[in-house]
């Protein structure tokens, strides 16, 4: 194994290293692994034809771009060490790979928690209240996210897989697959799948950035997860669970702390299958809570004897007044709300059912001609399945 380990006292050297001469290790053909961690300062290239063992965290520092080419692994190594990727404010990440040759970011150790995903920070907003003199940091790595650039572009990913990750800190911290803070809509996320890891899936921290084509399997906390205000979009999104572990198919937040903080959260999903993992301890399917409002339409969500929970009288109240909406949603189980003490609930499932788009206790078939399946038309066959060849 060839060591390319990368570390603030090599970056000139790394200059070098990424460019297209004979010194470049990546180049020479043999096919070798190459180490890497470490604090990136120029931009590098992993190339195609070639694996990477991940052996520390790799921290990209603005103004750097951590390109990943088609086809490329990654593997975290069992090492004893916090593995992960992260990308900081300003720096960029462009991973773009195809249905037919996707990028793995994956563990040696081929089990839940085994490394610590994929972190992007952002300078779009978070409604989360920062303490006196400090900034919001993201929870692994201690990298700064958040601001007033809706629009901040932090890269591409297309056509990635997440595996095994989950990592553990602490009791109070542990590793999604993908977790986007403060991420703004200039950056393009599609083709995303989290496979087995021992946290959530994708988890929003604020932010507007918009996303469509993701996939989360068995990870076991919740699929999806959003907080501190993200309204961007989501389509196509799918959830499969068979652990029976896995809490939640989608856990929605305005914010745990202040459930009236602004900006409020405000996705708009469409073309949503959610499978849950028929438990009875973890009976959620989306959680909308902590004030979060949100805009569903066209979805599929059976597996969990509560399809959509509703909690706190803000996001109640939302519900009731018609900002938010949720519309032909078909679920196998039953709507249920649950508001602050001493709250007087305003949304039930009379109201749930009252336009007529909306089914409770319904039989679903996957492959039912409805737009929440998998394809967004019809029947799901090998032509019109977005996932074919490039998921677990």
């Amino acid at each position: 194994m060839k060591k390319f380990v990368i570390i603030a006292a090599f970056a000139a050297t790394l200059a070098g290293l990424v460019s297209c001469n004979k010194q470049n290790p990546n180049d020479d053909g043999k096919g070798n692994e190459y180490e890497i961690s470490g604090r990136i300062t120029t931009d590098l290239t992993l190339k195609q034809g070639q694996t990477y063992k991940l052996v520390g965290s790799l921290q990209v520092v603005a103004p750097a771009t951590l390109t990943i080419e088609p086809g490329v692994t990654v593997s975290a190594a069992d090492n004893g060490e916090i593995n992960y990727i992260l990308i900081e404010q300003g720096a960029k990440i462009n991973a773009v790979g195809t249905a037919s040759n996707p990028i793995v970011l994956t563990a040696d150790a081929k089990t839940t928690g085994a490394w610590g995903g994929l972190h992007i920070c952002g300078k779009a907003h978070s409604n989360k209240a920062a303490k006196a003199g400090e900034s919001l940091t993201s929870e692994i790595g201690n990298a700064v996210y958040g601001g007033n650039v809706e629009n901040d572009n932090s890269g591409s990913l297309k056509y990635v897989r997440l595996e095994y990750t989950g990592y553990k800190l602490d009791a109070e911290h542990e590793a999604n697959g993908l977790s986007l803070y403060g991420v703004g809509s200039g950056t393009e996320i599609s083709y995303i799948e989290c496979y087995m890891g021992s946290d959530d899936g994708i988890e929003f921290f604020g932010g507007s950035v918009n996303v469509d084509h993701c996939v989360v399997v068995d990870c076991t906390d919740d699929s999806f997860d959003w907080t501190e205000g993200w309204n961007g979009k989501g389509e196509y999104l799918v959830a499969y669970q068979s652990d029976p572990t896995c809490d939640c198919l989608m856990e929605c937040d305005n914010n745990g702390d202040d459930f009236s903080a602004t900006p409020v959260a405000h996705p708009t999903l469409k073309y949503i299958t959610l499978v849950g993992n028929n438990s009875s301890d973890n009976k959620r399917g989306i959680r909308l809570r902590a004030g979060t409002e949100v805009s569903i339409e066209n979805a599929l969500i059976c597996g969990k004897p509560l399809g959509i929970t509703a909690e706190t009288t803000q996001t109640i109240s939302a519900l009731a007044s018609g900002k938010s909406v949720l519309k032909h949603i078909y679920m196998d189980s039953v709507f249920s709300e649950k508001v602050d003490e001493g709250a007087e609930s305003v949304y039930a499932s009379a109201q749930f059912l009252a336009d007529g788009t909306n089914k409770e206790n319904y039989t679903i078939s996957l492959t039912d001609r409805y737009v929440g399946t998998i394809d967004g038309n019809g029947a799901v066959d090998a032509a019109s399945d977005w996932t074919k060849g490039w998921t677990k």
